[in-house]
């Protein structure tokens, strides 16, 4: 799978859907030329998967112009790990996928799920290497995302790059933060460079998350960190142009300038638009509402607009209540910084016992969720 930009939109619920996806490789080519990078789908469920669950299988589903099609699994269990990969392999799905060990959401962490698993050794091995061996001749990477650890106090990343070595992992990335820290604070970038580090001589890459917020972000993480690539997550809200930005910085070429108020009320309907074509008109203008924020974030267009567009319910209404701002050139004020959720540093929800023994290889009972924004 080669890519021309190492830069890649990292799986959010209820974000990285095909719509968003598509908008970010259009904007991406029409400023530079070329889709560059790689887009990740929403999580999805592997059990929900294998079950055929009519929401997981829409979530799954590409658009003709996505190439390669990269999927995200959740998983806790080695044995539907590998029936999940290998019906994505025989229905010809996706072509990359990426193992999810990085949720810090206490419903699933309490269920021991997501960040909670790379501290049972046995079993985050156990579960990688499945699907490695369900994908084994099909040119199908496995890549593994995984946090620093539970808290300050537990850190696995360095276990969990060299198990992923180990078990036959393509490539691994860290977000820089504990499941403690959530979204919280600032990503801790020395800690990619340990992992790097650690992982030198395995043959298998490194990328960093956490806290790309600007188009020379990327940049400054790969070269302090030596990392191979970044992953973007909530530096995207709102700003699906980043990844246009962030290309053009890593191929040397002229960065594209940030959008006048008048383009982003372009962009704000083409992806309405795009979600209606996807999931019907009703849905999409309810979807829409929770990105007006993040586009029109540090733009003039006051509280009456912002409260009149949280309110949409047609995509001719919402035509009508972008039109007068069609022309504006208008520049945000408060492009950078950090979006979406944020919150505090919190105690991670675990299942009784859970931190007793590292080397517990049995499966968490109860930790296959739905695909309901978790």
């Amino acid at each position: 799978m080669d890519l021309s930009s190492p830069v890649i939109l990292a799986p959010m619920a209820g974000v990285t859907n095909m719509p968003f996806r598509v908008l970010c490789r259009e904007i991406e080519e029409e400023l530079t030329g070329t889709s560059s990078g790689l887009y990740v789908c929403e999580m999805i469920t592997a059990r929900a998967l294998v079950e055929g669950n009519e929401k997981t299988l829409h979530m799954t589903s590409f658009a003709d112009v996505e190439k390669p099609r990269s999927m995200q699994l959740y998983t806790v269990d080695p044995e539907y790990t590998y029936k999940a990969v290998r019906k994505i392999v025989e229905e010809d799905i996706a072509d990359h996928i990426d193992m999810n060990f990085g949720c810090p959401v206490p419903k699933v962490t309490r269920r021991g799920g997501g960040s909670a698993i790379p501290y049972k050794r046995r079993l985050y091995g156990n579960i990688v290497g499945a699907a490695v061996r369900a994908a084994e001749g099909t040119g199908i990477p496995i890549t593994v995302k995984f946090r620093i650890g539970i808290d300050d106090d537990t850190h696995t990343h360095l276990d969990a790059g060299r198990i992923a070595a180990e078990e036959g992992a393509a490539a691994v990335t860290l977000h820089a933060r504990t499941a403690a820290e959530r979204y919280s604070g600032q990503a801790h970038w020395d800690e990619i460079s340990r992992l790097v580090e650690h992982m030198d001589g395995s043959g298998v890459p490194v990328l960093g998350n956490g806290d790309i917020f600007a188009a020379d972000d990327a940049q400054r993480m790969m070269d302090e960190t030596g990392a191979a690539g970044v992953e973007v997550g909530r530096g995207c809200l709102g700003r699906p142009w980043l990844f246009a930005q962030l290309g053009a910085q890593l191929r040397g070429e002229p960065i594209p300038a940030d959008p006048t108020l008048g383009k982003v009320a372009r962009i704000i309907y083409r992806h309405a638009e795009l979600l209606a074509q996807h999931d019907g008109e009703a849905r999409a203008c309810r979807d829409i509402r929770k990105h007006i924020g993040w586009y029109l974030r540090g733009y003039p267009v006051g509280g009456e607009l912002r409260s009149e567009l949280a309110k949409v319910s047609s995509l001719a209404e919402l035509a009508e209540k972008l039109a007068p701002w069609q022309d504006s050139e208008a520049l945000a004020d408060d492009a950078d910084g950090a979006r979406g959720r944020q919150g505090s540093s919190s105690k991670v929800a675990l299942p009784d016992g859970w931190l007793d023994d590292p080397e517990d290889a049995s499966v968490p009972v109860g930790a296959e969720i739905e695909n309901n924004g978790g």
